[in-house]
């Protein structure tokens, strides 16, 4: 099964709740990920509050920065 973003929310401090359509829902927490030049400006709360979700299932933001569904699923922790 390919990994895909079913929805996601945008909690405090860069963080996401992310629902994957294996069902399991993850917290992740992005605030060590947001380096280099396309992740950086991230660390805006405004623009990191911009995420969408695109028709491929993947979360991204207006200046092109996205991560893949597979390393969201990875890094974060099982919702309770």
């Amino acid at each position: 099964m390919i990994l895909k973003v079913k929805q996601f929310s945008i909690l405090n401090d860069y963080q996401l709740k992310v629902t994957f359509n294996n069902g399991e829902t993850r917290i992740v927490n992005l605030a060590n990920e947001l380096n280099g030049e396309v992740f950086e400006p991230l660390r805006n709360p405004e623009l990191f509050k911009q995420a969408y979700l695109t028709e491929w299932n993947v979360i991204e933001w207006p200046n092109g920065a996205d991560f893949a569904p597979e390393f969201l699923f990875e890094i974060g922790s099982k919702a309770s």
